[in-house]
């Protein structure tokens, strides 16, 4: 046990850091909690994945091949809550857990047992979300949504997967508390809010977020779990309920979910690209406003989900134009990104070879955002693969893209060892290729009418759903590939040793610790110079 004297000659007493298995179950390091958050999220975008696949085996040709479509729709609904709860959102808690003390030069997590308690709280919550497949009727199968009235007619697999998402929103809850008190206590000092790494803002922002909607979310399920078992009616038309009223209830949770999934991948393009263009980000201040105000706008524009179900034409109007105007400050940080590479001495690494191909193919998505914004035309391409093909380019090469850029930028700064940036580039060329190939042609199916959840089609959409399930079988291979090509060796040691800042002209504090970062940094708080990214001395 050794003592460190801090600046004002307090002693910090070390503790032996604990070795196997209880380094992993009773870690408090905001380093090994924010790898176990990565590791379960990858293991999830597995799970999620092979149901994914399974779908995509289904719809491979016309007719009923490999599941019935009851089965089918379980199918449909796990997949999308396992991908949003289970996967997306703790890989960014994850990078939070990894990157935010760094970046602002904290010794760790504010609350470092409540940060250990609020990721073991996830693994049950997968049990019993997976294990919902093994409980009698199967799997929910109202969707993702868990939309009235089915999700009141399912088996008990629907108390199961309720439970879970409280654990799964519980666990949310903390995780944004310890994200937030970090952020606002412990920057180093100098370190002033309008000095910090765009990714320290943007999850600043996405946990405010966090606890705004999570508790609706919680009790929209909460009524349908008494609507179920307690006699209650607020979803139930039978008994004067409203089924309507949840999908407000809901969406009012489920939009600012979307930017909860997004903002965090914003901060993290808005670190790399920069690094790669050699410049200084474009409009850092008007970066930050565009954050928040995309985070405020969310709030106002959930029933745009909503056009078909018989809302007045003031309602549509109001929801038209509040979404159109949510793209304003989109389109704001896609055009800083681009400021930020005009006349850049560019290279294309892989972590700026995904952040690229984040803005072109999240671009897409929010094009045809726009597109499903106008009511008439949404009332046409509501519940057709339009919408499917429009959230698959906002989720998966939008936040998973984001993803990857972010862990080949900070990897060495992990391991300690340098990916292959030939592996890299396989893997990024594949991902963009095989994703287009998926998800593109669905544009065309939704247009030409094929409503989305259903285990069967006409022939006329044979095509493109044989080009879409072949694509969709090598994306998931290319993860696959990611994991053994990438993810495996750097976790083993294997691969040339990183330089402590491997990227030339990437500032920031993460870049002034060694790699790998060493198990406790900035134990006493970092001296910074003026522009808050170096240390002095």
């Amino acid at each position: 046990m050794s003592a460190v004297l801090d600046t004002h000659g307090h002693a910090h007493v070390h503790h032996p850091t604990p070795t196997g298995w209880r380094r992993w179950l009773y870690a408090t390091n905001h380093k090994d909690i924010g790898t176990l958050y990565m590791l379960f999220a990858f293991t999830m975008l597995m799970v999620g994945g092979a149901l994914a696949m399974l779908i995509r085996a289904e719809l491979f040709q016309p007719g009923l091949q490999i599941v019935n479509p009851e089965m089918f729709n379980q199918l449909t609904t796990m997949h999308g809550i396992i991908m949003v709860f289970g996967a997306i959102m703790p890989a960014f808690v994850g990078f939070a857990n990894w990157m935010i003390p760094l970046q602002i030069g904290a010794s760790d997590m504010a609350f470092a047992r409540m940060n250990n308690f609020s990721f073991w709280l996830m693994v049950p919550a997968a049990l019993l979300l997976v294990g919902s497949f093994f409980l009698p009727g199967g799997a929910p199968a109202a969707g993702w949504t868990l939309y009235a009235p089915l999700s009141l007619q399912m088996g008990p697999s629907m108390d199961a997967a309720i439970f879970s998402l409280h654990i799964l929103g519980a666990s949310s809850i903390m995780g944004a508390i310890n994200i937030i008190v970090t952020i606002l206590n412990m920057r180093a000092p100098g370190m002033t809010l309008m000095k910090m790494p765009m990714f320290c803002w943007t999850w600043l922002i996405t946990a405010y977020l966090l606890i705004a909607v999570m508790p609706v979310l919680a009790g929209a399920i909460t009524m349908t779990l008494t609507d179920r078992h307690f006699g209650t009616s607020f979803f139930s038309a039978a008994g004067g309920g409203d089924p309507v009223m949840y999908q407000h209830i809901f969406w009012f949770f489920g939009h600012p979910e979307v930017y909860i999934m997004i903002l965090p991948a914003f901060g993290i393009i808005s670190q790399v690209v920069p690094v790669f263009s050699r410049k200084k980000l474009f409009g850092y201040a008007s970066m930050v406003y565009a954050t928040s105000s995309i985070a405020i706008l969310s709030f106002i524009v959930w029933a745009h989900h909503m056009f078909t179900t018989g809302m007045p034409v003031t309602g549509q109007l109001f929801f038209m134009y509040a979404t159109m105007l949510i793209s304003v400050p989109t389109g704001v940080k896609v055009f800083n990104w681009v400021a930020t590479m005009w006349r850049g001495s560019m290279t294309f690494e892989t972590p700026m070879l995904f952040a690229v191909g984040f803005i072109f193919v999240f671009s897409i998505g929010g094009f045809t955002g726009l597109i499903l914004a106008m009511a008439p035309l949404d009332i046409q391409l509501q519940d057709t693969y339009y919408v499917v093909a429009h959230f698959h380019y906002v989720l998966v090469a939008g936040s998973l893209f984001a993803l990857f850029s972010g862990a080949y930028y900070w990897l060495p700064k992990w391991t300690g060892v340098m990916y292959s940036e030939t592996r890299g580039r396989i893997h990024f060329w594949g991902s963009l290729i095989t994703f287009n190939v998926t998800f593109f042609p669905m544009h065309f199916l939704g247009l030409a009418g094929m409503p989305r959840r259903y285990a069967d089609y006409p022939m006329q959409f044979a095509d493109f759903n044989m080009v879409a399930s072949i694509g969709g079988l090598g994306f998931g291979l290319m993860q696959v590939y990611f994991f053994l090509a990438i993810v495996w060796p750097a976790m083993r040691g294997r691969g040339p040793k990183a330089p402590q800042s491997p990227w030339e002209g990437a500032e920031g504090l993460e870049w002034e610790v060694p790699s790998p970062a060493p198990a406790h940094t900035f134990v006493t708080p970092p001296k910074l110079d003026a522009s808050a990214t170096r240390v002095i001395g």
